[in-house]
């Protein structure tokens, strides 16, 4: 087996999947901050080095797997699914996290005074991934399919002048992570999605779908920053 030690947390679970439940469980950032080594990330976590290699050794020899190998994927297919699954799903859920947080507040708020800067955290995550998905739609993505399609086609294939995939793609890397330092902060507000004592069913369910929501979007960069990204940049070399 490979040095997990020296491989990039983002790597590890590009190449499976598995690896992802043992880096949540420690809370290692393994899509905005995929770039850090194994080694690192559990120093600046001061965490146990060799528990932390050897959960991670037992989850990626385990038979189970999620079925997807999202590494091996054509950049097409990779491109649709993450808009028809993780683009849709982000659009179906804020509606309702939105609707949700304004009611707790109401009805909350006076007690729970934390429920008014979680509201606030969420409404600028809702807007600036609202526009962010946009952006990938319009500009990004369309590039990134007409790369794969003159590649498929051995067909020449040239960028507008002076412009690079790797531009949107920086852009993107920054909201990414402008949209992991929220959701950080909401899980610290939300007391890592624990609702109080005095919870009642709506304050219980959107706390969950908090923590949903974070979940897919923790898959949803990953798969961007740590597999298309870096496969959409390598193309657009072979056209240069």
């Amino acid at each position: 087996m490979i040095n997990l030690l020296n491989e990039t947390v983002g790597n590890l679970v590009a190449q499976d999947y598995k690896a992802s439940a043992v880096f949540a469980k420690y809370k290692i950032d393994f899509c905005c901050k995929g770039g850090t080594t194994l080694a690192h990330a559990c120093e600046s976590k001061k965490l146990d080095v060799e528990t932390v290699e050897k959960e991670l050794k037992a989850a990626l020899e385990q038979n189970q797997y999620d079925g997807l190998g999202y590494n091996s994927w054509p950049l097409d297919l990779l491109v649709d699914y993450i808009e028809k699954k993780h683009h849709r799903y982000v659009l179906e859920k804020i509606p309702l996290l939105q609707a949700w947080l304004e009611k707790l507040c109401r009805v909350h708020g006076g007690r729970h005074p934390e429920l008014f800067e979680i509201h606030e955290i969420f409404e600028a995550s809702a807007a600036d991934l609202s526009s962010h998905m946009q952006k990938e739609e319009m500009i990004l993505f369309p590039m990134i399919r007409r790369m794969f399609r003159a590649k498929m086609e051995q067909q020449p294939h040239k960028n507008p002048p002076h412009f690079s995939v790797k531009n949107p793609i920086a852009m993107m890397h920054q909201e990414h992570d402008t949209e992991g330092e929220r959701f950080r902060e909401i899980e610290k507000l939300t007391n890592n999605y624990n609702p109080p004592s005095d919870a009642c069913t709506t304050y219980r369910v959107a706390f969950a779908t908090l923590q949903e929501f974070e979940t897919d979007l923790h898959k949803h960069i990953h798969l961007e920053n740590n597999i298309l990204f870096p496969k959409a940049i390598e193309l657009e070399k072979e056209f240069i």
